[in-house]
């Protein structure tokens, strides 16, 4: 029988080889003749709404296959949701402002200080003009790639976080908080940038840790009253030495007097930490690369992590059963003189090893008690240097070392300079006067080992550069007071894969501190508070444009710093004197978390489409988001409205380099052509949506 032949299945016009990707150019090129993305949002105009947020990408680099994995899980779900019976607005949107965008700008300037910057012929006016000027370097190449990814997404109705509506909207976010009582200022020791000399929050300051190799030096601190007696503190950042004000001990531990064989000299040291000076014996792993300043001495077999993590880890290292406490181990190379509990001990004088502080001699230089300090790595003594360690500025608040709200010793300059506070070291970056300052210890005799350490250390997600931790003034919102409220209304939302929900954010969240949002920075938008500098409780927080331009009495078209930072408005407390802004603007993830209502200019427009299509209905990004994009949305929808900002959320793995690392930061690809993204080489031998 003959076979039947369907004309429309015949396989006599299928070429040999087919180019999927020059079918794919046909289908784009297609889809453009008809407009196809715009005419199906206009045919499905009046059907219910499906609300998508799309997060602000920076354009001053171009994307790279996280935003194409990520981008191409928003495009399959909202053209489900078109093909379901719904209208799916989708606006592409830009994050125009921060430290991506002034780090590019200070490369190219040579820009290190806000001297710098000020010293340009037109200031920070030709500074923040300059940043204007490279934000949507790459746009043109964004919307090529993405349209050819086959992604349909509304590039012409774009938000940028530069414009003014958006920044005004950024304003009303802000002045409801304020409102609210959950903005205060603060002194808090934060993560800190010195290259781009600007405090961090917590989650930028997780956002990259590197393996690195550390100094690891013990102190010798001598006890006033004793002779040839000294406390002994372990510390992995020895820049922090001459700002010392403390010593800190656990008051629940056993701390022991020895008196070392060799030298006669005699140490306080926690009990079970006496493998720190002696170790060997007591299990402790002797050091490579130590280079002891006595026989015997060497590493401890933990090292911290962090800037200064001396015994602060919170779980407490006991013996294994059977085994032996330090003191019944024999070891000639010392003999125990006496045991106390470290609440004796409190209120003990020492002399400091430099005395660039001894005007502080009155209140300082003396032992404190805290339960922060532990006995699994270090001394058990924790030197404490107030402007540098969040513990040790607790400690030291609690015992009167030092006042809130008073100057504390912080003896560098905002780029992580010493200042002539510390005249040896005048000028020398921190991480630089580590090996100088040992140096100097050893001279004065206060060294009592040295060697090298790997942990685990925060960087700038930016500058790719080592954070320090300083205390600084800053503007913060009250995230800890509103917890329960982020943890109730992450429970409402739909995640995909639901383990993100229930551990990575949940656990984020748990933890959530109080949010810094302030950057001692200048392209962004600034912090609408202006403040009489001579009274600082008379301030007025600024919601919006017709607002300020009311109070100060003149017309503001841009709100940029350069052009209302001369703005001063009259006091109502004080009559005569003027409020003037204060310096700072707002950290960039302030910015794209408000994004759900800026890209409206809601509460100023678009009223009713923001309560029709808020909470998003869906939105989509990498796992990295957990403490970027997605906590600062939270953080504000709840703060603001009580509510999550999405219902559902796809959350994507990292696309990783050959090497491990997160492409976007894999440092050897940024030096190949390969990290500049042969897309549309890639995309002519392979098909991206057929």
């Amino acid at each position: 029988m003959e076979e039947k032949k369907d004309a429309a299945f015949s396989t006599t016009n299928i070429p040999e080889r087919i180019s999927f990707p020059g079918v794919e150019e046909e289908v784009l090129g297609y889809w453009k003749q008809i407009d196809a993305f715009q005419t199906s949002l206009k045919r499905s105009e009046g059907k219910p709404e499906f609300s998508f947020f799309d997060g602000p990408p920076f354009a001053t680099g171009l994307p790279h296959y996280g935003h194409i994995l990520a981008g191409t899980i928003k495009d399959v779900v909202t053209r489900y949701a078109h093909q379901t019976g719904h209208h799916v607005n989708r606006r592409f949107g830009w994050d125009c402002h921060g430290l991506p965008i002034e780090f590019e700008i200070d490369k190219e300037l040579g820009i290190k200080s806000k001297e710098d910057v000020m010293a340009l012929p037109g200031g920070l006016k030709e500074y923040n003009s300059r940043c204007r000027a490279i934000v949507m370097r790459y746009s043109s190449e964004w919307e090529t790639r993405v349209t050819r990814m086959g992604r349909w997404i509304d590039f012409k109705n774009d938000y940028k976080t530069l414009d003014r509506n958006y920044m005004e909207s950024v304003w009303w976010v802000f002045g409801q908080l304020y409102e609210k009582k959950y903005v205060f200022r603060g002194f808090k020791v934060m993560p800190y940038s010195t290259h781009c000399a600007t405090p961090l929050s917590n989650f930028e300051a997780g956002m990259d840790y590197r393996i690195v190799k550390d100094p690891e030096i013990v102190v010798k601190f001598p006890v006033e009253g004793e002779e040839n007696t000294f406390f002994v503190a372990w510390t992995t950042t020895p820049w922090t030495i001459p700002s010392n004000l403390a010593l800190c001990v656990n008051p629940e531990f056993d701390y022991v007097k020895v008196k070392d064989a060799k030298s006669g000299e005699m140490y306080y040291v926690c009990k079970a930490r006496i493998s720190q000076l002696y170790p060997g014996k007591g299990g402790a792993k002797p050091a490579e690369e130590a280079a002891p300043e006595q026989e015997g001495e060497a590493k401890a077999a933990v090292a911290g992590s962090g800037q200064k993590k001396n015994n602060r880890k919170k779980t407490k290292a006991k013996p294994a059963a059977g085994e032996k406490e330090e003191e019944e181990v024999k070891d000639d190379r010392y003999t125990v003189l006496e045991t106390v509990k470290g609440s004796q001990l409190e209120g003990r004088k020492y002399s400091p090893p430099f005395d660039y502080f001894a005007k502080e001699k009155d209140k300082a230089f003396r032992v404190i008690t805290g339960d922060f300090v532990t006995n699994d790595s270090g001394t058990g003594i924790v030197h404490c240097s107030p402007a540098f360690g969040e513990e040790d500025y607790n400690a030291c608040l609690k015992h009167g070392v030092i006042n809130r709200g008073e100057g504390i010793a912080c003896p560098i300059d905002d780029n992580g300079r010493f200042t002539d506070e510390v005249p040896d070291f005048k000028g020398l970056h921190v991480k630089a006067a580590d090996d100088g300052i040992t140096a100097l210890l050893k001279t004065k005799g206060r060294l009592y080992s040295k060697t090298k350490s790997e942990h685990s250390y925060p960087y700038c997600w930016r500058s790719g550069t080592p954070l320090i931790y300083r205390a600084v003034p800053s503007w913060f919102i009250r995230v800890e007071e509103i917890k329960q409220k982020l943890l109730k209304n992450n429970e409402s939302t739909y995640w995909v894969p639901d383990h993100v929900k229930s551990g990575r954010f949940h656990n984020w969240l748990e933890d959530a501190k109080d949010w810094a949002v302030s950057r001692n920075r200048y392209w962004g938008t600034p912090i609408p508070i202006w403040i009489n500098k001579d009274d600082l409780e008379d301030r007025v927080c600024i919601s919006s444009v017709a607002q300020l331009e009311q109070l100060a009495g003149q017309k503001v078209d841009d709100l940029h710093r350069e052009n209302i930072d001369h703005i001063t408005i009259p006091s109502t407390k004080h009559p005569g004197q003027v409020l003037r802004r204060v310096e700072e603007v707002f950290d960039c993830w302030f910015e794209s978390g408000s994004m759900p209502y800026a890209q409206l200019h809601y509460p100023f427009e678009n009223k009713e489409l923001f309560e029709k299509t808020f909470p998003a209905d869906f939105i989509a990004e990498g796992i990295d988001q957990t403490r970027g994009w997605f906590y600062t949305l939270l953080v504000l929808s709840t703060a603001l409205f009580d509510k999550p900002a999405w219902k559902n959320i796809v959350v994507n793995g990292l696309v990783l380099a050959a090497d491990g690392k997160k492409m976007s930061k894999c440092y050897e690809l940024l030096k190949t052509k390969f990290q500049r993204l042969p897309l549309d080489e890639i995309l002519s031998f392979y098909p991206a949506f057929l």
